[in-house]
């Protein structure tokens, strides 16, 4: 099941990368190093469940380290070439497109596929809707600032070759929207946060060679749809080296990850306090003398004090 072609992606073409991915020599390192900080993640919260749902699968690996912890584990994959290497329960499910009923899981895990929906706060409220009450979802996805030098370089590339760039790297979430998407999507308890994991290669190529093999390549509706030419490319490896290289030539690959946490909301869950009903004042447990809000002129003298502009 796919979700339906609408303005920003390409869905039939993020599928098909997706399964030529699968029959591809396993591009992972990406997707298991991510999985290795999930499930460190989810063992910080020091909870126990029992049902688990693991949102873009791939090849199963995050729905067989869970099965070690959760006593049942459904792998959702869009891909049925990565389908069919996932062991245990599985189903074929777009990240758009849930089939499962309201209240099934009481822990949903996600690894690097959100960024690839058209509707990520639509997403999001599936999930949420997936839950039970008081259900965690911990989720991972890729961020603004991944493949900056591949953008730059591209840009520029396209710009001396072409005269006229083509979206080439989709667009994705910034820091700053992510704790606020889950707000809006029900989740209680919203989390955000992000990490920059850097790869090395030794040309553009070779980094382009692994984004295929990770399904990772361009899928964008407005994309050019004609392959980049030989000069193209060409001048983005140059370019590429001449800015980021090292000093022993290899170029930097970096990946941000933005982490997603949130609860599906329960009456049980701690709630956060009425606006004046704290039994202690801030300038009390930080030594200092409180300025009312009204006076503006105080404040900025104070500000000044403190060292703050």
């Amino acid at each position: 099941m796919i979700a339906p072609a609408c303005g920003l992606f390409d869905r039939r073409a993020w599928l098909l990368h997706r399964e030529r991915a699968a029959r591809l020599p396993a591009v992972d390192f990406l997707h298991a190093e991510i999985a290795a900080r999930l499930l460190d993640r989810l063992q910080d919260v020091g909870r126990s469940f029992s049902r688990a749902l693991d949102l873009g699968a791939r090849e199963g690996a995050l729905s067989r380290a869970l099965l070690k912890r959760v006593g049942f584990v459904v792998a959702a994959e869009p891909a049925r070439g990565f389908l069919a290497l996932c062991a245990g329960a599985k189903v074929a499910a777009d990240p758009e497109l849930l089939p499962f009923a309201e209240k099934s899981f009481d822990l949903v895990m996600s690894n690097l596929v959100l960024h690839w929906a058209e509707d990520l706060p639509g997403a999001l409220i599936q999930i949420r809707r997936a839950l039970k009450p008081d259900g965690f979802f911990l989720g991972a996805m890729l961020g603004g600032r991944t493949l900056s030098e591949l953008r730059t370089a591209l840009l520029e590339a396209e710009l001396l070759e072409e005269e006229g760039a083509s979206p080439r790297v989709s667009p994705t979430a910034e820091l700053s929207d992510a704790a606020g998407l889950l707000a809006r999507a029900g989740f209680a308890m919203p989390v955000a946060d992000t990490e920059t994991i850097t790869a090395s290669y030794p040309d553009a190529l070779a980094l382009m060679r692994d984004l295929r093999g990770m399904g990772e390549t361009n899928a964008l509706q407005a994309r050019r749809k004609s392959p980049l030419r030989r000069a193209t490319l060409a001048r983005t490896a140059a370019l590429y080296r001449e800015r980021f290289a090292d000093a022993s030539g290899r170029i930097p690959a970096s990946f941000e990850i933005l982490f997603l946490a949130g609860w599906a909301p329960d009456p049980s869950q701690r709630k956060p306090l009425r606006p004046g009903s704290a039994r202690h004042r801030l300038a009390d447990a930080l030594g200092t003398k409180e300025i009312p809000a009204g006076d503006p002129a105080r404040s900025r003298n104070r500000r000044r004090q403190e060292g703050a502009p």
